[in-house]
C-alpha cells in the first residue's frame, strides 16, 4: 500500500504493508520554517503603529528572514487575508486584520493548511481503525492540546511580549545602546544618560 506524506511542502511516497487507513496525506510533526517565518512577520507587523507599513527589506532585517524566502511567505499571508500589500512610495506591508483576532494557529494554518497530528483526526472515514483503536483517544487529546495552546496565543499579545523583551535586552547593557533620534553627548556618539528618544 502507498502512503503519501507531505513534509515541508514536498510529496514523498513510501510503501506500507498492512495499512488499514489507506493512502493519505499528513503533516509532518515539525512545523516548517515557512510557518516560523510567518509568525515572526506577523508579530513584527503587529508591533508597528496602526496603519503604518514596512518595506520587505526592512522586514527581512527585523525578522531575520532571508529576502527570497520572505517574498514567498508574504505572498501566502497576503493570499490568506492576514497581510495587505501597498504599492507606491509610501508602500509596503501591513496587517490586514486586528492582531487581537489572530492566533499563532491562524498564521500556521495560513501557511500549512489544517493542522492534523494524525490521519485519524480528519473527519469522515479517514481510518477504519478509528472507532476501536486504543491510540485514537490519545491522538485526539494531543491534537486538542496543540490547537489549544497555539489558538490561545494571540499575535497582539506576542507583539507586546516582543516589545517588553526588547526593552529588557537594551536595559541589560552597562552602556546605553545608541538609538536613532536619541540625543548624544557631544563628540562621544553615546546617548545622554537618562535621555528619552
Amino acid at each position: 500500500m502507498t502512503q503519501i506524506t507531505d513534509i515541508s511542502n514536498e510529496t514523498h511516497e513510501s510503501t506500507v504493508e498492512g495499512d488499514e487507513c489507506g493512502p493519505f496525506r499528513y503533516l509532518n510533526m515539525q512545523i516548517t520554517r515557512a510557518s516560523d517565518y510567518a509568525v515572526r512577520v506577523m508579530i513584527h507587523l503587529a508591533g508597528l503603529s496602526p496603519a503604518s507599513t514596512v518595506r520587505r527589506s526592512v522586514l527581512s532585517r527585523a525578522t531575520g528572514v532571508p529576502k527570497a524566502f520572505l517574498s514567498k511567505v508574504l505572498q501566502q499571508l497576503v493570499r490568506s487575508g492576514l497581510v495587505r500589500s501597498r504599492r507606491g512610495s509610501g508602500g509596503g506591508f501591513e496587517l490586514a486584520v486586528f492582531a487581537e483576532n489572530v492566533s499563532m494557529l491562524d498564521v500556521i494554518e495560513a501557511i500549512e493548511g489544517p493542522t492534523r497530528m494524525n490521519q485519524c483526526l480528519v473527519d469522515g472515514p479517514s481510518c477504519e481503525r478509528k472507532s476501536w483503536c486504543p491510540g485514537h483517544g490519545v491522538w485526539v487529546e494531543a491534537q486538542a492540546a496543540l490547537v489549544g495552546v497555539l489558538g490561545a496565543a494571540s499575535i497582539a499579545s506576542l507583539a507586546r511580549g516582543a516589545k517588553r523583551n526588547l526593552a529588557l535586552r537594551y536595559s541589560s547593557h552597562h552602556w546605553p545602546v545608541p538609538i536613532s533620534g536619541m540625543p548624544t553627548s557631544r563628540g562621544s556618539g553615546q546617548p545622554v544618560r537618562g535621555s528619552v528618544p
